[in-house]
């Protein structure tokens, strides 16, 4: 029987200073913290990847092409996984009393990235899941590099020159390595310091709404994965599906991705034009964006918009949560007026797009 041969993304998600880290503590208490630190990496990963499987300090995972439509979500991934798992790191060193070598060694700990894009077989032995395949052996074999050595870095994010091609990332921000390995040749890898990644990350100012401080707020029950709604209603010109006089359009793109400071617009028949900017982002689970609300023209308001994304039955589902803040909130009138008829635009928007790709997964 032949083995279908896939292509798609191959990630390894490694912690750095695992083998010192257990050979000088106590194992049995060490042991608990990885295990808690391998969990919020596999937790992570499933947001997007299949796990193949566990391999002492890394974590092994995969995803098929078709799986992954907009390949930017690869790196939104791996800084979101990044940036959890150096918060709960703090977090234990903050809270912990315990003067034991291990609660001591936590800060040693950190996270290394290995992204690849190629071919591989799934097999099965003994009812054991696992990936062959040269691309397999070469995301493996990069594990042992010399980023490191060269840069200093602890942390860091390594891609192949094809998985960045697919991914579409920028190449002048990262540092670039040639690595030669036996009998594969030379590779050409790109670099990421995650360490001045998530220094960007602490300094971001949390702006997102929740139940608590809104306006107004509903919610949309998605029939589909929290990555495929993310994507949705990142896309901006998923909206122009219900109006084809307003044209909404990507505007500007930092460092040719979407985050904070993206703008989005719309071209409105009349000629108007409204801009939207992102104010905070944090893939696959929320986004806060600025916008200007016009649509009757006699009471255009300004407003905050967070849209959170719930996972539920196993990621297979996501609720859709949008918590509105605008900026003149005693106008209620205005409010309670233009409300109900940006609840059914976005409803009418969320319906057409499921249907569409309902489709799209169907056949």
């Amino acid at each position: 029987m032949s083995m279908k041969t896939e292509k798609g993304y191959l990630v390894l998600g490694d912690i750095t200073g695992y083998t010192s880290y257990v050979a000088t503590t106590e194992l049995e208490h060490s042991q608990e913290i990885l295990t808690e630190l391998l969990q919020l990496i596999i937790k992570n990963f499933q947001t997007l990847l299949t796990i193949v499987k566990v391999e002492g300090d890394a974590i092994f995972a995969c995803a098929e092409t078709t799986s992954v439509p907009n390949g930017e979500n690869i790196l939104d991934l791996v800084e979101s996984t990044y940036s959890k798992f150096r918060n709960r790191v703090e977090n234990i060193v903050y809270k912990t009393s315990c003067d034991c070598n291990a609660c001591r060694a936590i800060p040693n700990l950190d996270l290394k990235f290995f992204i690849h894009y190629g071919d591989y077989v799934a097999q099965n032995f003994g009812g054991i899941r696992d990936l062959v395949g040269t691309d397999v052996n070469l995301i493996h074999r990069l594990m042992k590099n010399k980023i490191s050595d060269l840069t200093g870095w602890t942390a860091y994010a390594l891609f192949t020159e094809i998985a960045i091609s697919e991914i579409n990332l920028p190449r002048d921000q990262l540092f670039k390595h040639e690595e030669t390995i036996e009998h594969l040749g030379s590779v050409m890898t790109y670099n990421l310091d995650l360490h001045k990644y998530y220094k960007k990350y602490q300094q971001k100012n949390s702006l997102r709404i929740t139940l608590d401080n809104a306006d107004k707020t509903f919610s949309y029950e998605f029939e589909f994965t929290p990555t495929e709604v993310w994507n949705l209603v990142t896309d901006p010109t998923k909206r122009n599906i219900v109006n084809t006089d307003n044209i909404w359009s990507v505007e500007l793109r930092p460092n040719g991705r979407a985050g904070i400071g993206a703008t989005n617009h719309c071209a409105h028949g009349d000629g108007e034009i409204t801009n939207e900017t992102i104010l905070d982002w944090n893939p696959f689970e929320y986004f806060t964006v600025e916008t200007h609300i016009d649509i009757d023209q006699e009471s255009p308001l300004d407003a905050k918009i967070t849209y959170e994304l719930i996972p539920n039955n196993n990621n297979l589902y996501t609720t859709l949560n949008l918590y509105f803040q605008f900026r003149d909130n005693s106008n209620k009138e205005a409010i309670n007026g233009i409300f109900p008829i940006i609840q059914n635009n976005t409803t009418r928007i969320f319906n057409l797009n499921s249907e569409i790709m309902k489709k799209e997964n169907s056949s």
